[in-house]
């Protein structure tokens, strides 16, 4: 399954990059408001074709496909093709290819790949994740460095919070904490900034879908990190109806966390 994903990932990411370097692509909109690019559907394509081959018998979620958000099943494949569109409609490069496998509300793979920064992430045969170097050979694997998430200081944390959907409300839970530094990510980038160590604590307070989460998820817990429910601070489980997430705090173990 590692070595599907990872494959699969590459090579969305191959067409994405094909697709942003274009001097113009057409920008649709969805049912719901956001955006879909010939990138997202292109990126859908190859790794759904591929997920199919390799593992017929496991239910595919994923956000392109509105057909396959109705489907359940305890263990699942989810994917989001391209995390971050309005990053790539933007160019800003922080959008990131998404594949991740669920088992009992756990996402326990994944791989995120972020082609126009040029790193990849996911989790090895043994659940820890690593975050590869190189020149990101289809075929194999190239150097890898296990992930870990920081030793947070309480008095000094690193916040990593959207770009995109930065607001009031993502702003006053922040201002509860003795903040050190924040910096702004797209996409699911922010679950591996916390998972390499780079920040200590993402708040999310907006709407997310699973497929937006699940392989960030996975990436940050195989370092040692944790998502939790905004409201209660509860485990943040996957399989739910219509596959919406709550607000939610990823995070390294160690931040006293605050109330919402």
């Amino acid at each position: 399954m590692n070595t599907v994903f990872r494959r699969l990932s590459l090579e969305a990411g191959d067409k994405i990059m094909e697709i942003y370097g274009r001097d113009d692509f057409e920008v649709k909109t969805k049912s719901d408001d956001s955006p879909v690019t010939a990138a997202d559907e292109a990126a859908d394509a190859i790794i759904s074709a591929g997920l199919r081959a390799a593992f017929p018998d496991v239910v595919l979620v994923t956000e392109e496909q509105a057909d396959s958000h109705s489907a359940k099943a305890d263990n699942f494949i989810i994917v989001d093709p391209l995390d971050g569109t309005k990053e790539f409609i933007n160019r800003r490069g922080d959008f990131t290819v998404n594949i991740a496998y669920v088992e009992n509300g756990v996402p326990i793979r994944g791989v995120v790949y972020a082609p126009a920064r040029e790193r990849l992430f996911y989790t090895d045969a043994s659940g820890q994740s690593v975050e590869e170097s190189g020149d990101f050979a289809k075929g194999a694997a190239g150097p890898v460095t296990p992930m870990s998430v920081a030793k947070p200081d309480n008095a000094a944390l690193m916040i990593v919070a959207s770009k995109s959907h930065r607001d009031q409300a993502t702003d006053d839970y922040i201002n509860k904490y003795a903040v050190k530094d924040s910096k702004s990510a797209g996409s699911s980038l922010k679950f591996c900034l916390v998972a390499t160590g780079e920040a200590d604590i993402y708040p999310r307070v907006g709407r997310t879908m699973e497929w937006d989460t699940a392989a960030g998820h996975a990436v940050l817990a195989g370092a040692g990190g944790s998502v939790v429910r905004f409201d209660d601070h509860s485990p943040l489980i996957y399989g739910k109806d219509g596959y919406a997430n709550p607000f939610f705090i990823a995070y390294a173990p160690g931040v006293n966390l605050k109330p919402a």
